[in-house]
């Protein structure tokens, strides 16, 4: 492939649309690569916006504005980072000839965890958890009782644990309703239910669709609170069995959504004689808890999707065990600044990426600390000491 110089009469160009971290170690790795990237969100100074080569703040849920950008901007490339799109838009513009990646399809159907639920257990016929489909009170408590308790409400749009409660009790129902009505990224009264899945572990199944075929990361282990990743650890130790199982679920899943790029596939795994491996959710781009990959692989999970489609070979091996840890807001600040850098980056084997997101709130991902070391056990220390010691705080 020919790449063009940024900024010149005949750059390659990728339009990001979502400007998060994530966004921006994928908008750093295009441009190692020497691709032209603009970056795209819903509010000004987004963490892409601060390393991109231009920047524009849309309502991307908006089909008539996101599609008057793209004209304007023609890119070679459309990377969608985020969930909250107009993803008939994307399909539309994607008939029209111009790259959407990994498809539109992907993007619009892994918006919707209805659509992705439906085509991994009822036309993949993929192992998953009991679920039920609700759009008003009384449905859901009717899925209540289908699915059973304890069990997981959730909207069927949106990510990150917003909108997410665990029911342990029918009389749940009502606030867990409420709460995925407000919560979620995407007005849509509409949720499911699922049960409560008893699992050993959970893992990230990192899996690589390239111009050479489909290639698979070390396993990733990771600990969530209120539905959104706090830690993460590479590679998380497996039986052979369950590998194989978590290998063949994330390559059915991802062959079926199609594409080039990166997939981060969740799956919830129960070891034992016969291992038994559920399919919980994919994203078809970088993952959160693959943050960790900037520790522990030759090639980041970012500098994998640039490659992957750009059509440039990739490397998915391990370097080194690490892990990742979160740094939170802590509390409602406006640009805030940040004591501890230096003493984080002291912790033995840690590193530090700080987003430079302009607003703080409490639960809030400000940065993450990432660490390597012999063994994941160590690896984990020191991300969460180096994390710890990380304080977003006001001007002044």
């Amino acid at each position: 492939m020919r790449i063009g110089t940024p900024l010149g009469p005949d750059p390659t160009r990728v339009l990001l649309l979502g400007s998060g971290e994530l966004g921006k170690e994928v908008a750093i790795a295009f441009q190692r690569l020497g691709v032209e990237v603009v970056a795209v969100d819903r509010y000004p100074h987004a963490p892409a916006h601060q390393v991109a080569h231009r920047w524009h703040a849309i309502d991307m849920t908006d089909p008539v504005t996101l599609a008057t950008l793209i004209e304007q901007e023609s890119p070679d490339l459309i990377i969608p980072e985020i969930e909250a799109l107009a993803t008939n838009a994307l399909v539309e513009i994607e008939a029209a000839g111009t790259t959407v990646v990994p498809t539109a399809r992907a993007a619009q159907l892994t918006m919707d965890r209805e659509g992705i639920r439906r085509l991994a257990a009822e036309k993949l016929g993929l192992p998953t958890s009991p679920y039920a489909f609700a759009d008003t009170l009384e449905e859901v408590r009717a899925a209540v009782d289908e699915v059973g308790l304890p069990c997981v409400l959730k909207p069927v749009m949106s990510s990150s644990g917003k909108g997410q409660s665990l029911l342990r009790s029918a009389d749940d129902a009502e606030a867990a309703w409420e709460h995925a009505r407000t919560a979620g990224r995407v007005p849509n009264p509409r949720v499911i239910v699922e049960g409560f899945v008893e699992f050993d572990y959970e893992i990230t199944q990192l899996t690589v669709r390239h111009a050479g075929g489909t290639a698979f990361c070390e396993p990733i282990g990771h600990r969530q609170e209120h539905g959104d990743y706090v830690e993460s650890w590479q590679p998380q130790p497996m039986s052979q069995a369950a590998l194989a199982a978590s290998q063949d679920i994330a390559g059915r899943v991802t062959d079926a959504l199609g594409g080039l790029g990166v997939f981060g596939v969740e799956l919830f795994v129960r070891e034992g004689a016969e291992p038994e491996v559920l399919f919980s959710e994919v994203s078809p781009r970088p993952h959160d808890t693959g943050l960790v990959t900037l520790a522990t692989q030759r090639l980041s999970e970012f500098e994998l999707h640039a490659r992957a489609v750009l059509g440039l070979p990739v490397d998915t091996g391990l370097r080194t065990p690490g892990a990742s840890a979160v740094v939170y807001g802590g509390a409602d600040i406006e640009a805030p600044g940040y004591t501890g850098v230096a003493e984080a980056l002291a912790v033995e084997g840690a590193d530090l990426r700080l987003f430079g997101k302009p607003h703080a709130t409490e639960r809030r991902r400000m940065g993450v600390a990432v660490a390597h070391a012999d063994d994941v056990d160590t690896a984990r220390d020191r991300a969460t000491r180096a994390a710890g010691l990380v304080h977003p705080v006001p001007r002044g």
